[in-house]
């Protein structure tokens, strides 16, 4: 399975959760410290318009990055949004070129097939992260675990971890006979243990913020 085959399996996953999601789910807390459902599929879409842009030579502009409000159907934006970054990928010549990505480097430029390896592995992550706010499961088959699991290694692991804001945590340690998944999330900071508190309003997090 190529990039862009598996970028669209995580993506297309992150859009059947969500299917899932009812009227009060968007204030469950969830895996991302600090963040709701609702402000994590508003970061969700935002990145897909993000990689749109960046797909078509706009990426540069740290405007188009930005969280997509949600409005009163958060599943049809969410759904718009992923659409068009899927569209955008599926575009002729797409592996030919190259993408601004501000977040992280405004000097450098990153080759199509880098840079959608950063997409896919961002949503075989939150893809984990909305199935465990959900209390579902997270259908992914191996070789997609496998394949995030390679990207997730390559994240290097040190000082920009601990900064504030920081895409990704410090790695977790792991036991032996850890499947893929797991191994690709400890990588980059997530407990594959962690599930939602018992009591959701407990950690709720203004939609405003």
């Amino acid at each position: 399975m190529d990039i862009l085959d598996l970028d669209r399996t995580a993506v297309l996953e992150t859009v059947r959760l969500l299917e899932h999601v009812q009227p009060e789910d968007w204030e469950r807390p969830t895996p991302c410290d600090g963040w709701n459902l609702h402000r994590l599929v508003a970061h969700m879409a935002g990145q897909h318009h993000g990689f749109a842009a960046a797909a078509s030579g706009g990426g540069a502009d740290l405007a188009v990055w930005q969280d997509t409000p949600l409005g009163d159907d958060g599943l049809a934006v969410y759904r718009e949004s992923a659409d068009l970054v899927l569209g955008r990928f599926a575009e002729h010549g797409i592996l030919t070129r190259e993408f601004s990505l501000p977040e992280i480097s405004t000097d450098l430029k990153f080759p199509a097939t880098v840079a959608i390896g950063f997409h896919f592995l961002d949503y075989v992550v939150h893809g984990w992260d909305v199935a465990r706010t959900l209390g579902i499961e997270l259908d992914l088959a191996e070789e997609t675990a496998e394949a995030a699991l390679l990207f997730a290694l390559r994240v290097p692991d040190d000082e920009r971890r601990h900064r504030p804001a920081a895409q990704f945590a410090p790695a977790l340690p792991t036991g032996p006979g850890t499947g893929s998944l797991d191994l690709a999330l400890a990588a980059l900071g997530r407990s594959p243990d962690w599930s939602a508190p018992t009591d959701p309003t407990s950690q709720k997090e203004s939609r405003d913020r």
